[in-house]
Order: C-alpha cells, then structure tokens, then sequence
C-alpha cells in the first residue's frame, strides 16, 4: 500500500502539459459527470491507456469529498504532466482522509484502499481540503497532442 503523503504533490506549480478543472455540486449523482469528463479529456490527450485507473481514482476521490463536503461543491482538477497524471479533489472539509479496512460485509469503506492500490504516490494539503494523487504514465504519453 503507497503511504499518504502530507502536504502538495509534488508536480505542484510545474507547467502541465494539458489540465482542466470542473466543479459540482455536492451530490452523489455527480460523481458519474465527473468520471465521463475525465475519460473523455484522457481520450482527448492520448491517454487512454490510464483511464480506467484514472476514472477509478475520481470516482473514489469525488465520492468521499461529497460524503464529507458538508453540502459545499466539490472540485476535480486533472493535470497530464511528463511522466504522470495528477488528480485533484477538492472541497470545504478539513478531515484528512482515512484508510480503514472494510469487513467482509460492510458495502462502503474501500475506496482509500483502491486509491492506494493504483496511485504511483497519493496524499492530503496540509489543511485536509485538498486529496490528490498521481498515476505513473507510460512512456509513449508525453508527446501532449490535443
């Protein structure tokens, strides 16, 4: 499991070779909005080859920012850097997050779990509004067409 990470990532500020950010409210139904965003900018850029992982990571990443954003929006920020794919999640909440194991029986309580399993490094800002995480990009992504 790759340990949380306090703090910015650390492609924070670099230039990007493409980005976008959307907002939405703070509702579940939101989540699949967010997930077909980002599978249609990836496939935009040529980066189909992360976009399972990366749809994975937003839909685990929005869920748990509408659970706990106290009814304020929540925010997704994708960069596409050189050798990696930053996603950001944003919203009013100052909770770190919590991996805990989920029983056998129990329907919630794996989505840090599946954020770990895939993310090349993942973590919270210093003041808990900010879950992020960067997925490893294979070689051949860096040639930024749109």
């Amino acid at each position: 499991m790759t340990p949380m990470t306090k703090g910015p990532p650390a492609t924070a500020g670099a230039n990007a070779i493409h980005s976008f950010t959307v907002r939405c409210a703070s509702a579940e139904s939101r989540v699949r909005h967010m997930r077909r965003v980002t599978r249609a900018k990836l496939s935009r850029w040529g980066l189909a080859a992360v976009s399972e992982a990366a749809t994975l990571v937003v839909s685990e990443l929005v869920t748990n920012a509408i659970r706990h954003a106290g009814g304020y929006s929540v925010s997704l920020r994708v960069e596409h850097h050189k050798h990696e794919l930053l996603i950001e999640v944003t919203d009013e909440g100052s909770m770190a997050p919590v991996v805990r194991e989920a029983g056998a029986e129990d329907e919630s309580g794996r989505g840090l779990l599946l954020v770990c399993g895939v993310a090349e490094t993942w973590g919270v800002s210093d003041r808990g509004r900010t879950k992020w995480c960067t997925l490893a990009l294979p070689d051949d992504s860096s040639r930024g067409l749109e």
